[in-house]
């Protein structure tokens, strides 16, 4: 079997994203990279789309999740983010790493990584 795996790399985004008054207020920079796993024998064999996973609808509603949501903890973001790339039922394993850069003040960013993989 043919393990296809997507990989979105540094996605930039805006959101809401932390606790702090400042940042309650002001939209703030993420960068996500996702990686998705699926069974791709069949993309593979036949070159039909029908048999792919559509990576653009995956990103457009992470991208709609992220910017026009409010989050509190990098690990909710994340958290949901990963939700979103598991909604399809040929996912077998998902790894979403977010980024928020400038978040402490001698560092590049701080990230957070969470993975699912299917039982």
């Amino acid at each position: 079997m043919q393990n296809a795996i997507i990989t979105i790399t540094n996605l930039r985004l805006r959101t809401y994203i932390g606790f702090n008054d400042e940042e309650q207020q002001k939209k703030q920079d993420v960068v996500l990279n996702i990686e998705i796993h699926y069974p791709g024998e069949k993309a593979c064999m036949n070159d039909n789309v029908e048999d792919a996973l559509n990576y653009k609808v995956i990103t457009k509603t992470i991208i709609d999740h992220v910017e026009n949501g409010r989050f509190l903890l990098l690990e909710k973001l994340v958290s949901s983010v990963l939700d979103i790339t598991t909604e399809h039922h040929w996912v077998t394993y998902s790894r979403v790493t977010i980024d928020k850069p400038h978040a402490l003040r001698f560092a590049d960013s701080v990230s957070l990584s969470l993975s699912w993989q299917k039982t």
